[in-house]
């Protein structure tokens, strides 16, 4: 009987296309959304193996804007192993001279308003016009496998053929605000690679989907109409933040309602305090699947830029986005120390069980918690 010839290792070739069907594997420790488990390829008996990065080759192929090195950085950025936090932040702080040269607009609205639709029109729109988009698409994370479908991309069949689109489907992990964790790194990597357009998609998940307006320059609520009373619409929250509201499907039947409801959304916003200084917030209509009125929101937003540059309100938000910034990790950074000291996990299951029972109210148990870490720092 003859010896079984044993089968080479297959290595993928370094520098290949990114467009071929060769699975790429994340880093290891797990990102935003998922736990850190091992990988069936790093399980099995064929192992693909690829050759780390520095973070001169991070920083050099974005800006060169190689795209298969752009999706590992934002990956990196993403990883929640500490090793890769601390290399991810050198990368970004090589990168940060080459960021803020582009347009952040944020997409939000309820689900099944057309918005990957909408942006897929937008961003074969802009790719025709010249500009180079980048699209970063959220998508919820379950509750219970922390997993996401993160199709996207299958969705936007026409935008992910343009050679000067990038898009990165992401998950929330859990994040609230329909937006990542990590999304206002991964904004500034896909503007350091040369994209002069960055489109966020946000969940899509109501009221409570406001944290994408502390990352963006102009902040656009996509609505429906005949879908309730319009004016039901006007409430505090996401809608007093928008910088345009556009009533998307205005086409065939609908068309009529449509510019209806722009009509009452627009009498109704001239009560409302403006979102943007010296920026007036008004009501469109669009058809992502015609295009119509596509060319026109993209004039608003234009308009925007131009009218709040000159003002300084574009620069002034921007620098206080960052110190927004900042404030969020250190918030992030408290937390994660809070959860993970050893004290407050050893005395948890206890007051947890006093505060179930009805032994304990719960402010008390709040002040207890904290009281350990609090006499641990003095």
């Amino acid at each position: 009987m003859s010896q079984e010839k044993q089968r080479p290792e297959w290595v993928p070739p370094e520098g290949g296309d990114e467009f071929t069907t060769n699975v790429m594997h994340g880093v290891e420790g797990g990102h935003d959304g998922m736990p850190g488990t091992r990988s069936i390829a790093h399980s099995g008996q064929h192992r693909y193996r690829r050759r780390q990065l520095s973070v001169d080759d991070h920083v050099q192929g974005v800006l060169r804007g190689d795209r298969s090195i752009l999706a590992r950085t934002i990956t990196l950025v993403e990883s929640n192993a500490p090793a890769h936090i601390e290399m991810a932040q050198e990368v970004l702080k090589q990168l940060l001279p080459h960021t803020g040269n582009s347009i952040r607009v944020g997409i939000t609205g309820v689900p099944g308003v057309g918005k990957s639709t909408f942006i897929e029109a937008l961003g074969v729109f802009l790719c025709h016009q010249g500009h180079r988009v980048a699209v970063l698409a959220v998508d919820p994370s379950s509750s219970v496998t922390r997993g996401s479908i993160l199709g996207d991309k299958t969705r936007m069949e026409m935008l992910v053929r343009e050679p000067n689109a990038f898009i990165r489907p992401s998950p929330t992990g859990g994040t609230l605000g329909g937006v990542t964790r990590k999304s206002r790194e991964t904004m500034l990597v896909c503007e350091a690679a040369g994209f002069d357009v960055v489109l966020v998609e946000t969940v899509g998940v109501g009221q409570s989907e406001i944290t994408v307006r502390s990352m963006v320059d102009f902040f656009l609520l996509l609505m429906l109409s005949g879908a309730g009373d319009e004016l039901q619409g006007i409430k505090k929250g996401v809608i007093e933040l928008a910088d345009a509201l556009l009533i998307n499907k205005a086409d065939g039947d609908n068309k009529i309602r449509a510019q209806a409801a722009r009509t009452e959304y627009n009498r109704a916003l001239h009560y409302l305090a403006p979102a943007t200084e010296g920026w007036r917030t008004r009501a469109y209509t669009c058809s992502a699947v015609s295009g119509e009125g596509i060319a026109e929101i993209w004039d608003v937003i234009k308009d925007f830029r131009q009218k709040t540059t000159e003002s300084g309100v574009f620069q002034n938000r921007r620098r206080m986005q960052i110190l927004d910034w900042v404030y969020t990790m250190v918030e992030e950074h408290l937390r994660t120390r809070f959860f993970n000291d050893p004290r407050v996990i050893n005395i948890r299951p206890q007051i947890e069980q006093a505060v179930i029972e009805g032994k304990l109210p719960a402010t008390v148990a709040a002040q207890e918690l904290l009281h350990i870490v609090e006499q641990h720092d003095k």
